[in-house]
């Protein structure tokens, strides 16, 4: 699956791995294959969720009013602003 595919198709995805990896009788090398495929969108829903958590988190309470804040993803660490 791409890297920049949706939160939303990513996660129905997985959801279709899960489904087909509990009610299928697989050979090993397909379920390895499913299941490595899920630990990848596991990774990239999680990314997901972790920068839109950040951005939310920049609308700060300041002076008693709400003020928002330029958010900047750093490319090459995993720090964010």
């Amino acid at each position: 699956m791409k890297k920049n595919t949706s939160f939303e198709a990513s996660l129905k995805r997985l959801e279709t791995i899960v489904d087909e990896m509990e009610n299928s009788q697989l050979d090993i090398d397909k379920a390895m294959k499913l299941f490595e495929e899920g630990i990848s969108l596991v990774n990239q829903c999680s990314s997901k969720l972790d920068e839109t958590k950040k951005k939310i988190e920049i609308l700060v309470e300041k002076n008693g009013k709400l003020e928002k804040e330029n958010f900047v993803k750093k490319e090459g660490n995993n720090e964010e602003k």
